[in-house]
């Protein structure tokens, strides 16, 4: 485990998943980030690579050969190389091995950039094809944020503030793939407001988000976050049922479709990058 500190935030990594593991503000004395509790759901915020969401079948097709991987890849499941730069700044990587070769043939290396500055946590990636040919993957945030994360405060008294939608149109899931249907939700005040029951049929998957911030808030106090993103094409939102968390996942890559020929180069939102070629993204949140 890394920690990141500095006067207003302290930061927990783990090498295992590069995933971070704990986001504390030491000026309101609260802890953002969702404790793990594997009665819900026992992540924090896993990495999704070298895909995003299930495939159909759990497999894809690459010149004529059939690969299987789980549900948002191997990434999270695997021991990065962890490098400490200083108390505000950490930097994991990944590379292929045998055994991801085998249900991924493509060498790469990915790198996460963990910083700190002031009360703000930097996440940036980094993918770089270290092959000869054009590599094909999707890439994915998952960070869940505990919801209530104030005393005296329930569920239903947070919601979601997003900077430039007034309606949301979200994709349905049909056992974890997108499915031909979708549902609008409109926005008061630019606001969704959480319930569980919002997330028993899955996550809610967007593909034409506006927004570039969102902000976890709640009509009790003033505490929160805010939550940038800019250059992910999809996004998600998803709670285990009933838990005491809300994911806000910015995605390059989405799930197969229901309709889908599992051909990786034809899956929708699938990243291509040249032989030699690097890819970067970033998110930060900021907590008040």
């Amino acid at each position: 485990m890394i920690t990141l500190e500095n006067d207003f935030i302290k930061v927990r990594i783990a090498n295992k998943g590069a995933e971070l593991q704990g986001l504390f503000s030491k000026e309101t004395n609260i802890e953002y980030l969702w404790n793990g509790d594997s009665e819900y759901w026992g992540k924090h915020s896993p990495v999704l690579f070298p895909i995003v969401g299930s495939l159909k079948n759990d497999s894809y097709i690459y010149k004529d050969k059939t690969y299987k991987l789980p549900r948002h890849g191997f990434a999270r499941d695997n021991e990065f190389i962890a490098d400490q730069l200083n108390t505000a700044e950490a930097v994991f990587t990944l590379t292929q091995s045998d055994k991801t070769l085998k249900v991924y043939p493509f060498p790469f290396e990915l790198k996460l950039n963990y910083q700190i500055i002031d009360r703000k946590l930097i996440l940036e990636y980094t993918v770089t094809n270290t092959g000869s040919k054009k590599m094909f993957f999707s890439l994915g945030a998952h960070p869940a944020f505990a919801v209530p994360n104030t005393p005296n405060t329930s569920y239903e008294d947070y919601y979601l503030a997003f900077n430039n939608d007034e309606k949301l149109t979200y994709w349905k899931l049909e056992d974890g793939l997108v499915a031909n249907e979708t549902e609008n939700i409109d926005l008061s005040r630019h606001r969704l407001n959480l319930k569980h029951d919002l997330f028993y049929d899955d996550a809610l998957v967007f593909k034409a988000l506006q927004s570039n911030c969102i902000s976890l808030l709640n009509s009790k106090n003033d505490y929160g976050l805010h939550f940038h993103f800019d250059d992910f094409p999809f996004f998600g939102i998803w709670s285990a049922k009933d838990a005491p968390f809300v994911c806000l996942e910015p995605w390059c890559g989405v799930a197969d479709s229901v309709n889908h020929n599992q051909q990786l180069a034809y899956k929708e939102g699938i990243v291509k990058l040249d032989a030699g070629k690097s890819w970067k993204r970033s998110w930060e949140v900021e907590c008040f």
